[in-house]
């Protein structure tokens, strides 16, 4: 009837995820991921050039002094600067693409008091931002394996899958600290240092073979590890990632995924009145 108004109220207790309703705003997602594109390059000397120039540089750094220094060994798995690069390309997706989830309900503050949509669409098309990035970096890889005389096999074909498990963990972990970061801004000093131990409890710089073998069922939990190991693999033929390990990494993605996934919703109701 002609002059009937709707009122959209708070939702309260623990929501569902609605993927029709998130599927229904996919255009708008693709919005969110040009904005970031837009915003992220603007005004930038170099550009798009940015998107590898980190983890080439920190390439170079661990090469000189994990590789060269300290003599740290590739577990067969090719020169360093390859064996590092091969993991630093999804490491550089999960964390960018982490730090900028983290962020993205504040940054979009005014987006989020003007008109509905499901919140859930911020962080996932902030992380999924990334993916340019992402694929430039690729190129640069498949680049330095020509250089050294390495060339992708069969493996590489199932590259797909560690990025789904990538995405799935970096997504999760977004949805948690961009729900915490709405109601307390000391997130944005915690995600920094969260990152780097998280770095260092990923095999980016090291093999994972160094890790002993009765603690490695734990240390899989960080699905990172699965995702490095099976880039290396994919790449340069390095240890398989296909075992127990890949199991339980999949498992923590996915309960990251969800606990985020449904703390968020939890926490939906109050955005527009704290951010």
């Amino acid at each position: 009837m002609a002059g009937d108004a709707i009122v959209i109220t708070p939702s309260r207790g623990w929501q569902p995820l609605r993927l029709a309703e998130l599927w229904s705003f996919r255009e708008l997602a693709a919005f969110i991921i040009w904005r970031e594109l837009k915003v992220r390059y603007k005004q930038t000397a170099l550009g798009a050039s940015w998107a590898v120039l980190q983890p080439v540089l920190m390439t170079v750094i661990f090469t000189i002094v994990f590789g060269r220094w300290l003599r740290v060994g590739t577990g067969g798995s090719g020169p360093y600067a390859v064996f590092a690069f091969a993991a630093m390309v999804p490491w550089t997706l999960f964390s960018q693409g982490l730090a900028r989830g983290a962020q993205s309900l504040v940054s979009g503050s005014s987006l989020i008091s003007r008109v509905y949509f499901p919140r859930l669409v911020l962080p996932i098309g902030t992380v999924l931002s990334f993916l340019v990035d992402f694929a430039i970096a690729l190129v640069l890889l498949f680049i330095l394996m020509a250089v050294y005389g390495y060339y992708p096999s069969i493996e590489v074909l199932a590259l797909p899958l560690f990025v789904v498990l990538l995405l799935v963990a970096a997504m999760g972990v977004s949805f948690l600290l961009a729900a915490a970061n709405a109601q307390y801004r000391d997130v944005a000093y915690v995600t920094p240092f969260l990152l780097q131990l998280w770095f260092f409890a990923t095999p980016v710089v090291y093999p994972v073979d160094i890790v002993p073998e009765g603690l490695h069922a734990v240390y899989a939990i960080n699905p990172m590890v699965s995702v490095a190991t099976g880039f290396r693999w994919a790449f340069l033929d390095g240890a398989s990632p296909f075992s127990a390990d890949i199991a339980v990494s999949a498992a923590a993605a996915v309960v990251l995924f969800l606990a985020g996934a449904y703390y968020f919703r939890r926490m939906e109701r109050s955005f527009a009145d704290v951010l």
